[in-house]
């Protein structure tokens, strides 16, 4: 079982773990704990540096299995036992980070207006894209969407992160914002993102704490994905990263 300091801190860049199994071969090492987001809801998985010394592997790819992170490694693998600082690029996390909270605060826009659920979406450092069942979409409901976007990201939402049981998210349909639930069957505890006032649903991703960070946000082309559905893409301002947090 692998501590995911993510999944409670988004914004730890750092972290000191163990090698305690390694697949030689698939040239992967699983680790006491990890920074590293192993991808999913969309949003791609980190990429960064296990140190061992003076000594640099590159992370280059990061799954979860189960309650378990691999991490692959470039440049060869750690016996069991090795103690690594493990580091993320923290530029692209963050604009990961400010890409999916401006995502789930579209779906609060959209939602709040249309009451439509998501069904597919994705996304990379600075631009995103949702997908939305909307049979009555207006070409000029694209600005007014961007306008509103925008302006519930300037009244500095807080972004809260707390974890519900199972059974008791169940009970509570609005988490579920897209078409079909994507929650595993055998996830036992819930984690929830809360853009206080606008958007709460279930989310394993990676988020900043306030909407203020998310920064300018422009709605891109909307496309149509077939009768009734529009793709909607969001590119978000880019930020001086050396006064980010």
């Amino acid at each position: 079982m692998t501590d995911k300091i993510y999944s409670t801190d988004a914004y730890a860049r750092e972290s000191d773990a163990t090698v305690v199994e390694i697949d030689t071969d698939d040239g992967r090492v699983l680790l006491t704990s990890t920074v590293f987001y192993p991808g999913g809801g969309g949003q791609p998985h980190d990429v960064g540096t296990l140190s061992i010394g003076d000594d640099r592997l590159d992370v280059v790819r990061v799954t979860s299995d189960g309650d378990r992170v691999w991490h692959w490694l470039e440049g060869g693998l750690p016996p069991r036992g090795t103690v690594v600082q493990a580091a993320i690029d923290w530029e692209r996390r963050y604009a990961l980070m400010r890409t999916h909270t401006a995502m789930h605060a579209l779906c609060g826009v959209i939602w709040d207006r249309f009451q439509s659920p998501v069904t597919g979406g994705d996304m990379k450092p600075g631009q995103g894209r949702l997908d939305f069942e909307l049979p009555d979409w207006n070409p000029d409901f694209k600005l007014e969407v961007e306008a509103e976007l925008n302006r519930q990201l300037e009244l500095r939402r807080r972004v809260d992160v707390s974890f519900l049981p199972r059974q008791e998210a169940d009970q509570d349909p609005s988490l579920i914002r897209t078409k079909v639930s994507l929650l595993p069957p055998e996830l036992q505890e819930v984690r929830v993102i809360d853009i206080v006032g606008l958007d709460r649903q279930a989310d394993g991703g990676t988020h900043v704490h306030n909407t203020e960070e998310v920064g300018a946000v422009t709605v891109g082309k909307v496309e149509s994905k077939g009768r009734g559905f529009r793709r909607i893409r969001v590119v978000i301002d880019e930020l001086d990263m050396g006064v980010q947090p």
